[in-house]
């Protein structure tokens, strides 16, 4: 375990939820998690991190009714989900940090069998819908199944490890993850990819799990506007490891945290 101290709220354990204009799919979302986060064994707190929504997002966070779980809102004034993501990773205090998505595409009973693997020494624990005991529920496109297996055979070429650098639904070491995140420069949606990386140039092994995954309607993630930059993101992101850049500036500051619930 790399840490035996809660982080100074008293929570053991951190989540980190990246949200952009996910009015429509954050509360029901945030219920979901607020509820399993409650019945774990260790105290949890609820970080969304806002994406520079230009919705109702942060006024949902912020109204959130107050419960057994902490619920905090961080203002992040430019988009990116790696930016949000670095942001709220790098806002946490907690011995076991982690981040899933708004929509909870991943079922959240992955939130156990991660927890235990990092109470008992793992520092990296990442949902995989490629594994054979995964169940996955897509509906994508025939153009996006495609892309997304070219992007999965770029990603192996910088994190050969993993079998799915994409899902979204992480857990790590608290320690370990705010190191990887500090340096982080990619700001788009292949950010999982250099976080990772920088975890293992940290010395960190991944542990993979399957998960019960669907597809959720409303993902922000556009074919036609994303693809192209996630796959030149990777491409530098290979360029870095090759030249042996293992210590990379960072890119931005952090946000500061301006709600409590």
């Amino acid at each position: 375990m790399a840490s035996t101290r809660p982080s100074g709220s008293g929570s053991w354990v951190e989540i980190v939820v990246p949200a952009r204009n996910e009015e429509g799919r954050l509360p029901r979302g945030l219920d979901a998690l607020c509820r399993k986060a409650a019945a774990l064994p260790l105290p949890a707190t609820i970080l969304v991190a806002d994406s520079a929504s230009t919705d109702t997002t942060a006024a949902i966070v912020s109204g959130w009714p107050a419960g057994p779980v902490p619920v905090r809102l961080l203002r992040c004034e430019r988009p990116g989900k790696g930016y949000a993501v670095r942001a709220g990773l790098l806002a946490t205090q907690a011995p076991f940090v982690g981040y899933c998505d708004a929509d909870m595409a991943t079922d959240l009973g992955a939130l156990d069998v991660a927890l235990a693997l990092l109470a008992t020494g793992s520092q990296v624990v990442i949902g995989s819908r490629a594994l054979a005991e995964s169940v996955v529920e897509a509906r994508h496109h025939v153009t996006r199944r495609l892309g997304a297996a070219v992007f999965r055979a770029l990603a192996r070429q910088v994190v050969p490890e993993s079998t799915d650098t994409q899902c979204g639904f992480k857990f790590f070491s608290g320690p370990v993850v705010r190191a990887a995140a500090l340096p982080l420069r990619t700001t788009g949606f292949a950010f999982d990819v250099e976080l990772l990386a920088n975890c293992q140039r940290l010395g960190a092994t991944l542990s993979e799990i399957p998960v019960n995954w669907r597809d959720v309607p409303g993902s922000r993630f556009s074919v036609t506007r994303h693809s192209a930059a996630a796959f030149r993101d990777v491409a530098a992101i290979r360029r870095r490891q090759r030249a042996g850049h293992d210590v990379i500036p960072a890119a931005q500051p952090v946000p500061a945290m301006v709600t409590t619930t």
